[in-house]
């Protein structure tokens, strides 16, 4: 079956949408707001079962505190098709054809095929968890989680698991977010992570408080270590993760090794890609080179506006925003997004890690010269009840003390203060002037100094030498 006319059905232009979550979905929400059904036609494939979901939320659902899957949920196919835009789930995008600008598509379920023209085009694929290519990494029990199925295929492993021993791969956000999720479940949980410190967005430093509360909870950290394979058993079920060093049984594998953008459509289209296999757009989120196709989400490269070169973060922040400028456009009106600073905020259970900027590693690589300070404080007025300790940690440039990053590792009400530095950040402050900032103070809330601004005061008073 063929869908071959653009233009048709009284004039209408049709926008088709290649993925269903935050960034497709919100950028095709935004069209249908800018034009009506009359004047854009909105066909949205999915090859899931789910639209518009929080895939952030996922380990908390799989730990239990989020109750139930569809609360991940904001808004389902038929939500969408009531606003004018159809959703075609269960149905792969297997080609993207820009010269005749049509896509080809394929039935999950049936393997029937389809040809759909468009007018305009926005990629949205997302990003794949990365699959080491080793002996067992397909074998039954072994799990990446990137999406709701994803999450339910784990559930539904670990409620048949005979055993109760978990590891996981990677020491990531969502390995670190997943090995909390398995504790909650009941699980034995090794982690096992080829670098230094668990928390590679962190400094090393940095990291080590994350492994400290890790081991708090019960969590076996494996630092500086290489999965090789996965032994399975006679009934084709992982049974260890192996290692040059060692063997950890398992009767449930996790990878949270990370993601990569999910760009093998657009490359085979001959699409332009970056450094990191994202797909590269302009400020208006357009591919490079392609008037009438836009790329949002997690499988596109953004500014970093810090280093000033092209970066891949996966969260589900910007795909929000990007679809939002998407949708904008292709409605006809303009927008732009500017570009990001690498703000990212975890936890493990109440040890709250935040992070924005650069780390040591990142300002070399792009040759800055830079200063580190590191401050011991606490989240409320140290006499308050329930002040608990907090770490930041404060990259500022030589010379200039302009702020290059921030990392945060403490308790309640630690995390969210990493906004105080993003939004430094985004401004281009220097840490002299953040010391100035007017923040709100009462002792149930921090100090009278903020454990942020008693860093930028420490790291402009190295910047001066004094």
């Amino acid at each position: 079956m063929s869908e071959s006319v653009r233009r048709g059905h009284a004039g209408r232009e049709r926008l088709v949408v290649i993925g269903g979550d935050a960034a497709g979905m919100s950028a095709a929400s935004q069209a249908r707001r800018s034009k009506g059904p009359e004047e854009l036609e909105i066909v949205a494939f999915e090859r899931g079962h789910f639209t518009s979901y929080s895939a952030c939320g996922i380990p908390y659902w799989v730990g239990g505190d989020v109750p139930e899957r569809d609360d991940l949920i904001a808004r389902t196919p038929r939500e969408h098709g009531a606003r004018g835009i159809q959703v075609r789930l269960r149905t792969e995008v297997t080609e993207i054809d820009p010269a005749r600008q049509e896509v080809r598509a394929r039935d999950v379920d049936s393997g029937a095929e389809s040809r759909t023209a468009y007018d305009k085009l926005v990629i949205a694929t997302g990003a794949r968890p990365i699959r080491p290519d080793m002996p067992g990494v397909d074998a039954e029990g072994v799990h990446g989680v990137q999406t709701l199925d994803d999450g339910q295929e784990l559930l539904d492993t670990l409620t048949r698991a005979r055993g109760r021993r978990a590891v996981v791969v990677g020491a990531g956000y969502i390995g670190v977010e997943m090995a909390e999720a398995l504790i909650k479940r009941g699980f034995l949980v090794t982690v096992v992570n080829r670098g230094s410190e668990p928390m590679s967005t962190l400094d090393p430093d940095m990291g080590r408080l994350v492994h400290e509360a890790m081991e708090g909870l019960g969590i076996t950290m494996v630092n500086d270590a290489e999965v090789t394979k996965l032994l399975t058993g006679q009934d084709g079920r992982v049974r260890a993760v192996v290692t040059q060093d060692a063997e950890y049984p398992a009767d449930v594998v996790v990878l949270g090794i990370g993601v990569r953008p999910e760009t093998t459509l657009a490359a085979a289209a001959g699409l332009p890609l970056g450094a990191h296999g994202g797909l590269l757009t302009d400020r208006a989120m357009r591919v490079r080179g392609h008037e009438n196709i836009w790329a949002g989400g997690d499988c596109v490269e953004v500014l970093d506006l810090v280093s000033g070169q092209e970066r891949h973060i996966a969260l589900g922040t910007h795909a929000n925003k990007h679809g939002q400028v998407i949708g904008t456009n292709v409605g006809g009106g303009y927008a732009t997004f500017p570009g990001v600073v690498g703000t990212a905020v975890s936890k493990v259970c109440d040890l709250e890690i935040a992070r924005t900027g650069l780390r040591e590693k990142d300002a070399r690589r792009v040759g800055l010269r830079y200063e580190t300070v590191t401050v011991e404080s606490t989240s409320r007025a140290g006499y308050y009840p329930g002040a608990s300790p907090m770490t930041v940690k404060m990259l500022a440039e030589h010379r200039t003390g302009r702020l290059l990053g921030v990392q945060i590792v403490g308790r309640e009400g630690a995390g969210k203060r990493v906004d105080i530095a993003a939004v430094a950040l985004t401004a281009g402050m220097t840490v002299e002037e953040m010391t100035a900032l007017d923040l709100g103070y009462a002792p149930p809330f921090s100090p009278v100094w903020d454990p942020v601004l008693v860093a930028a005061r420490k790291a402009a008073a190295k910047v001066r030498g004094v």
